[in-house]
């Protein structure tokens, strides 16, 4: 659904990473209305009295479940009538238990005795309406998430570098090689700004690699893959490459990110993360042009 304001003025960047009390609201009421028809019972039935029959959501069994996969919710519906929103990572998992047990209701025979009616779901479809609900109050607030078709909350990144990162496979020749890249691609996706860091640690982890992808030794390597990115011609562009490549060796030596000595700096702010993850995301992406594979291969793996 788009809302007039943003046919009119265009819809605001997704950037806020803090869940306001606004959007919880909205979070916490969807999940009340369908706890209230039965759209739970899809993986939660409450059977009618007469047979076998599904008429609501067992709201207890919902409960049960929910604080044994999601301990830190350690409550009840009194939950959703809080006006502050509950930690951010565990407020994701409550949205991601909600997906994956929802469906969208089909009223059957109505049952006279006990003035209900009976009810079946059609998973997919409700699924893909909770995820359009979730998704509109994420965009209305200008949160960077998006619940995505599997039913999984992916953080949503810098748009220079998300289209790259979202359709990134890499195919370089080295599988220990391609499996670093591809930890770092889907850690920094996640909402967690821990995984993050952990990105960041993949990605120089992997930048130490590149450098000796033709066989060869650090500097030589690098040299090598400089060379033939740069082409005889560019003279300008190879010194460029060059000292880039030293600073973001130095960047990872300095601050902490593949190594945790007091004399480094930490990361004070997600937002140097997205800066540092973004800068050798891109270097790395040139120089596997110049490699033998290329960096992208297609659409990632599930």
């Amino acid at each position: 659904m788009i809302y007039f304001s943003d046919r009119e003025r265009g819809v605001a960047p997704q950037t806020a990473t803090e869940m306001t009390p606004e959007a919880w609201r909205g979070i916490a009421s969807l999940i009340s209305v369908a706890l209230d028809d039965g759209s739970f019972g899809a993986r939660f039935p409450q059977c009618c009295p007469d047979g076998v029959c599904t008429y609501a959501t067992n709201r207890q069994r919902f409960w049960e479940v929910l604080r044994a996969e999601i301990p830190n919710l350690a409550q009840n519906e009194m939950l959703l009538h809080e006006n502050e929103p509950p930690p951010l990572l565990d407020l994701m998992d409550l949205i991601e238990f909600c997906w994956r047990s929802i469906g969208r209701l089909q009223q059957l025979d109505y049952h006279h005795f006990y003035k209900h009616h009976h009810i079946s779901f059609d998973v997919d479809a409700g699924r893909r309406e909770f995820r359009d609900e979730i998704n509109l109050i994420f965009s209305r607030n200008n949160l960077a998430y998006t619940l995505s078709e599997a039913g999984a909350i992916e953080r949503l990144v810098p748009v220079e570098i998300g289209d790259a990162l979202d359709n990134a496979c890499f195919a370089t020749g080295d599988p220990e090689l391609d499996r670093m890249l591809d930890a770092a691609r889907r850690k920094f996706l996640d909402p967690d700004i821990t995984e993050r860091h952990d990105a960041l640690k993949e990605l120089w982890d992997a930048w130490e690699r590149l450098k000796t992808i033709n066989g060869k030794d650090k500097k030589a390597g690098i040299a090598e893959l400089l060379d033939q990115i740069a082409g005889p011609k560019a003279l300008n562009f190879r010194s460029m490459l060059e000292k880039e490549a030293k600073q973001v060796t130095e960047i990872g030596n300095t601050f902490q990110i593949r190594h945790s000595e007091t004399t480094q700096e930490p990361l004070s702010s997600e937002h140097h993360v997205d800066y540092l993850f973004h800068r050798l995301f891109s270097l790395i992406n040139l120089l596997l042009r110049a490699s033998r594979s290329p960096t992208i291969a297609g659409p990632p793996q599930p």
